[in-house]
């Protein structure tokens, strides 16, 4: 006889939880076929849930349902083409009343699911607009997150609102909450990672909303029975999907009954939750699940373009503190007691518990810092790590053991060498993580516990994360390590000129490249605005819900690529790359993309409109257009005037007959306003019979390049299938010169992802022409700047060769490729599409020249 299976809490990040078979008991769930014809399968209680037949397996869906109600269901199911964003059909009458539905389709099939219908429900698109008026002109992170959950407290009446946001290391942080008076807070608090697995926060990105009605864990199984050689149903995107055993037993020992929560997802990642409890059973109406969909994809963009403006503040003030120091050098003699003289100035700008100086073997300190007779190993140890670089770390005793004694005080240390000899430093210090709470409640209180202990409860947790976290400091981020970066440039420069060195321009142009500037900050404010513009616009009366939101949703998210490539670009996007990225989901083997036209960048402003005008015009292509229909083309071509300005002609043909619409919608509005007011260009659409036309014409005066002559570059998105490309590159030997150990790492993974795995990486231009004796490449990347040197000699070998090379570097300013080096750039950080294009360019150019 064998012993039952421990349950602990490693169980939970290898429990399938995305499979349970089952669902929850507010709810009921029909699965058919792809088409939503024949009832594959169902959960046990569709009979007295909804007052249809008991045995509906393998019943047409009109036979179980009615009619009308299943050519609803069928219609919402053709529109369902993402599965994280199921459609809504609200109020479909059954024999048992009214109810709502959300159908999303999955490789097993169509996904049905039911909720009764909540009459006196507020309308979801007003609520979620009201609320998202409430947020919309706030300035502050943390005024964002502890106004917002309030707001949810109030609307959908949870007894505990709490925003919950996510560590580097996965462990989670209370940061902000709104409950009822009656109970104690868990505000502040941190719980360590395993309390949200790993797979669980897999779903949270796929399905952005958790409902759980009932934590006493009743299920409703879905029946007939699986077979041994059938899959299990993939419920990953079922919003009554049921709930984990163990987490279940969490809630209970917790004392909470019912929660819900809605993803806060920042740049593709979970930033956080909007967690909320409720302590007796509670199900979440489908209009007010929108409702809060919503706000929390509005919330998780507003908190990104704060976060860019935090990063933006810091950095000013930053830089107004470094500006006063190179004033106050140029007018002093004594370096070293400018410096000792201004430690307090750097602890203002880096966060942190203690800043000293080591200096000529002499100490100056300020606040939390290490013993003085321990100095000098600490300044050891970063001479012997450092390699004369930035160093950091979270957790000093792991490389100093006597740092433990005093780990209280520091634990984590940030060095900014002021030399290329190991010897002086500037230092950083950060106490114990611990030891900067304040406990949030009774430390003393307990809990429930259920049937396996009372390990899973907040105390316990509270514990757990508390071990992981002994002798560590807070992490310092890469926003810190850059303003790390821009002092160390300073302070050098400083003391350069101080010796009469010349000063060094690359540093120069480092810092200012580090600090960002007040155009960011316009940037995003203007970003804001046209965001606030886009949710505060009247919404047409009958139209779906779906649709608003999905037509909403594809909005910003073209406005938010627009933001990207400009953050990345700092000064604007290529007009190739905003059309290949609007256009490549509608090109296929039955349409035709065609772009034509020089690479011209845009700068900030135009791209930003650019984005908006060709995400409307492409979506209305794939929707009423050529894209529509199978045979459908679109040709895309663009040049300068004579007078410098910008033409783009946008031509459909082989789609259905076009007419003019009868009244102009937003979406027209914005095409036909944009460019002409926002940029003072032109902007003309013509509805032909055979396809819709349009021509657009931006100033000169936000258009860079193709001003020489040179042969136009077409761009077919259909020429070459991903099979046909990765045979291609197969064979090819590739040659990647690249100083940065992870960045090589990531390009070569993006290389194997599209077939090409021979590659020889080298760190250094020495290297490469070393490792260049013993063989001839088929083709190149080639990072520009190599820490202290170039990759130019590497570039004038290969051209020596006649091998095609690529650019890399990620610095805006082109000029710093020689022009007689005829090969393309592309920007850092590299993305996979770009620089797969541009490698495919330099090899078909060299197969021409044969």
């Amino acid at each position: 006889m064998h012993d039952a299976p421990t349950v602990d809490l490693t169980n939970c990040d290898r429990e399938p939880i995305h499979i349970p078979g089952s669902i929850q008991a507010h709810g009921a769930l029909l699965m058919c076929d792809g088409s939503g014809g024949v009832i594959l399968r169902h959960s046990s209680n569709i009979s007295s849930f909804l007052g249809v037949p008991e045995n509906l397996v393998q019943l047409r869906l009109e036979d179980a349902v009615g009619s009308d109600v299943a050519h609803t269901l069928r219609n919402a199911l053709a529109t369902s083409d993402d599965p994280s964003r199921s459609a809504l059909r609200l109020g479909l009458s059954l024999p048992a009343g009214l109810f709502d539905a959300a159908v999303h389709r999955t490789e097993q099939g169509a996904i049905i699911e039911f909720e009764p219908n909540a009459m006196q429900s507020d309308q979801p698109l007003e609520t979620a607009r009201m609320l998202i008026s409430r947020i919309r002109s706030i300035s502050s992170i943390d005024e964002l997150v502890e106004k917002s959950s309030r707001l949810i407290f109030a609307m959908l009446g949870y007894d505990r609102v709490m925003i919950y946001r996510f560590e580097h290391d996965g462990a989670g942080k209370v940061v902000s909450e709104h409950k009822r008076r009656d109970l104690e807070s868990f505000k502040g608090q941190y719980f360590p990672a395993s309390d949200i697995p790993k797979q669980a926060r897999i779903l949270y990105l796929k399905n952005t909303i958790r409902v759980i009605s009932d934590a006493s864990d009743k299920r409703v199984f879905l029946v007939p029975p699986l077979r041994e050689d059938e899959p299990p149903v993939d419920l990953s995107y079922a919003h009554l999907r049921s709930v984990s055993s163990i987490h279940c037993e969490y809630l209970r020992n917790m004392g909470v009954a019912a929660s819900m929560s809605i993803s806060i997802v920042v740049d593709g990642e979970l930033w956080g939750l909007i967690a909320c409890h409720h302590y007796s059973p509670r199900a979440l109406a489908m209009q007010q699940r929108v409702a809060a969909e919503m706000f929390g994809e509005f919330f998780s963009l507003h908190l990104s373009a704060l976060k860019q403006k935090q990063i933006l503040d810091t950095a000013q003030s930053a830089r107004r503190s470094l500006d006063r120091l190179l004033q106050s050098a140029s007018q002093t003699a004594d370096i070293s007691q400018l410096l000792r003289g201004s430690l307090l100035e750097f602890s203002r700008i880096m966060p942190c518990d203690g800043v000293g100086l080591w200096l000529d073997g002499a100490w100056t300190g300020h606040g939390a810092v290490p013993p003085l007779t321990l100095i000098p190993n600490v300044a050891e140890l970063v001479g012997q790590v450092s390699n004369a670089r930035i160093w950091a770390t979270d957790q000093l005793s792991l490389h100093l053991p006597e740092a433990a004694t005093f780990a209280v005080d520091v634990s984590g240390l940030l060095a900014i060498p002021l030399s290329q000899r190991p010897k002086d430093y500037l230092f950083f210090f950060r106490r114990e993580l611990v030891q900067t709470l304040n406990w949030a409640g009774n430390p003393d209180k307990t809990y429930e516990s259920g049937p396996m202990g009372d390990r899973l409860t907040p105390r316990k947790s509270f514990a757990i994360w508390k071990e992981t976290v002994h002798l560590k400091a807070q992490r310092w981020t890469d926003g810190e390590r850059e303003i790390a970066d821009a002092i160390r440039a300073v302070l050098v420069e400083v003391i350069l000129h101080h010796n009469e060195l010349l000063a060094d321009e690359r540093g120069k142009a480092d810092v200012r490249q580090r600090m960002l500037n007040e155009e960011l900050n316009h940037r995003v404010k203007n970003i804001l605005a046209v965001i606030k513009a886009l949710v505060g616009h009247p919404v047409r009366e009958g139209r779906d819900i779906g649709e608003y939101v999905a037509t909403l949703k594809g909005r910003i998210q073209a406005l938010s690529f627009a933001h990207d490539q400009v953050v990345r670009g700092s000064d604007g996007g290529s007009l190739k790359d905003l059309l290949e990225a609007e256009l490549k989901p509608y090109s296929g083997e039955h349409r035709t993309v065609r772009l034509t036209g020089a690479d011209l960048w845009l700068d900030s402003r135009a791209f930003s409109v650019m984005a908006l005008v060709l995400h409307e015009m492409s979506t209305n292509a794939a929707k009423y257009g050529s894209l529509s229909e199978s045979g459908g083309h679109l040709d895309i071509q663009w040049h300068r005037l004579e007078t410098g300005d910008l033409e783009l002609t946008w031509k459909e043909t082989g789609g259905p007959p076009v007419s003019k619409p009868l009244r102009a919608g937003f979406g027209t509005i914005l095409i036909d306003r944009s460019i002409p007011y926002e940029l003072a260009g032109e902007s003309m659409i013509s509805y032909d019979l055979e396809g819709l036309s349009a021509r657009f014409v931006i100033p000169a005066k936000h258009v860079q390049g193709g001003d020489d002559p040179e042969p136009s570059d077409q761009t077919d998105l259909n020429a070459a299938s991903t099979r046909e490309i990765i045979d291609l590159l197969a064979n090819l030997e590739l040659l990647l010169v690249e100083d940065q150990m992870l960045v090589a790492a990531d390009v070569e993974l993006m290389l194997a992802e599209n077939g090409l795995l021979k590659v020889t990486t080298a760190p250094s231009a020495d290297e490469a022409l070393r490792r260049l004796k013993g063989f001839t490449p088929d083709v190149a990347i080639l990072d520009v700047n190599l820490g202290s040197s170039t990759s130019l000699p590497v570039a004038e070998e290969l051209v020596r060769r006649g091998v095609p090379f690529v650019f890399a570097t990620g610095y805006s300013d082109r000029s710093i490729v020689p022009a007689s080096f005829a090969a393309p750039v592309v920007r850092k950080p590299y993305e996979s599409a770009a620089l797969m294009s541009a490698l495919l360019r330099v090899l078909a150019a060299k197969d021409a020249t044969k």
